[in-house]
């Protein structure tokens, strides 16, 4: 089977994607020509992405970030929740400094965030 061999081939064919997604959808059949065209392009551009622009594991800063906006929390609620000052969650959230393993078990415990993430591994 063909491989995306370029930039340029990566972004003709994520221009092409865009104009089927306008076409297909759920109620498209699966014997449809454009919903063909679409499963194999989006095929041959996930192949081509997990090589050549691999989606990395966000760091501790961006998940606790995420999660604090997601759930409407502020620093001073984030500190409350995990029992530390405010400017100890500034640090952590600066990278300043990281959290001890206590305060890493909490973050993501009450934060959901997967403990590997947690962990820098």
């Amino acid at each position: 089977m063909r491989t995306i061999q370029t930039k340029k081939e990566y972004e003709a064919l994520c221009k092409r994607i865009e104009e089927l997604l306008a076409i297909v959808n759920n109620d498209t059949p699966i014997t449809d020509k454009n919903f063909i065209e679409l499963d194999l392009l989006s095929d041959l551009v996930a192949d081509y992405e997990e090589v050549h622009e691999p989606v990395k594991a966000p760091t501790l800063i961006e998940a606790m970030k995420l999660r604090m906006y997601e759930r409407g929390l502020n620093q001073k609620r984030l500190s409350e929740l995990l029992g530390v000052s405010t400017s100890r969650v500034s640090e952590y959230l600066t990278g300043k400094s990281e959290p001890p393993l206590k305060i890493a078990r909490d973050i993501s415990q009450k934060l959901d965030i997967d403990p590997m993430i947690v962990l820098g591994v």
